[in-house]
């Protein structure tokens, strides 16, 4: 069975790595960062790393993108959409008012990973603005932490999956702030993914331009225009190297292996740029029902 490193158990890269893999298609190995995850398969002690990359509301997650670029040379093998749903959590009994309502001055702390909490940011200013927050490595060791610390008025944002597993009750549904949150995962190893096909491929690239060549990017485009091939996403990445200078990841809907696809990454290099390729895989649609949203 084949191994795979994720972030802690019941987080949100662990329920998607379940819905990509299978719950027994895979075996999920923990880790509390994600800088263990990558390098836990870098080292060979997993075959896969699922990795959150991108959401609908907050845009890319740039330290899961450098780690991609800079820090570790890992395939991507797949991509999936996965919905982001979180609710606020908590014990009923710290929170409740004599009437059984919900008081939501009661909370003193809430918890989460910064990501989430920026997806639920007009939730916690209406109803936590008096509450601290607090950033911490995932929405699962939130939900995690506030189980540990009884009777102090704290509570997390993060998914009903974590509410269950460590005994604690959803206070609500449903916080964030548009229905429609969605993360994009991606899974990088060395070898392809073989446990689910998709009709739909995409690739992904890496370009450097040619320092002092104007209307590079314009060419770069170009390249991909009047093949007319489809470009899903393009986004321009520090290259660490001096201020001011960049490269850009391009997603293109196509395989590698298409006719149009290896003529036009030789047009880009002849121009002086270089173009690394970071991946061509299967590409997944959202892979968990809708579910309806409780207040």
């Amino acid at each position: 069975m084949i191994k795979v490193a994720v972030l802690p158990v019941v987080s949100t890269s662990d329920e998607a790595a379940r819905s990509l893999c299978g719950e027994n298609g895979a075996e999920r190995v923990y880790y509390p960062m994600i800088s263990d995850v990558f390098l836990s398969t870098v080292e060979g002690k997993t075959d896969y790393s699922v990795i959150p990359i991108e959401n609908t509301i907050e845009g890319s997650v740039n330290l899961h993108m450098d780690w991609l670029l800079h820090e570790v040379d890992l395939p991507i093998q797949a991509e999936w959409i996965y919905p982001s749903r979180q609710q606020l959590i908590g014990r009923r009994s710290e929170i409740a008012g004599e009437d059984g309502e919900l008081d939501y001055s009661r909370i003193v702390r809430v918890l989460s990973h910064p990501v989430a909490m920026a997806q639920c940011h007009t939730f916690l200013r209406a109803h936590l603005q008096h509450a601290e927050w607090e950033h911490v490595s995932s929405t699962a060791e939130a939900v995690k932490i506030v189980s540990e610390n009884p009777g102090r008025g704290w509570a997390a944002i993060g998914l009903t999956l974590a509410a269950e597993h460590y005994g604690m009750d959803v206070l609500r549904t449903g916080v964030t702030d548009h229905d429609n949150n969605y993360t994009r995962f991606l899974l990088v190893g060395k070898e392809p993914f073989q446990l689910r096909e998709s009709p739909v491929r995409k690739t992904s690239i890496l370009v450097t331009l040619p320092e002092d060549y104007p209307g590079a990017l314009h060419q770069v485009l170009s390249a991909f225009s009047w093949r007319r091939i489809n470009l899903a996403r393009i986004e321009s990445r520090p290259t660490k190297k001096r201020l001011g200078t960049y490269h850009f990841v391009i997603d293109i809907e196509m395989a590698l292996d298409t006719v149009l696809l290896p003529a036009a990454l030789q047009e880009i290099e002849a121009i002086g740029c270089q173009v690394r390729v970071l991946g061509s895989y299967p590409s997944f649609g959202s892979t968990a029902p809708e579910l309806p949203e409780q207040n």
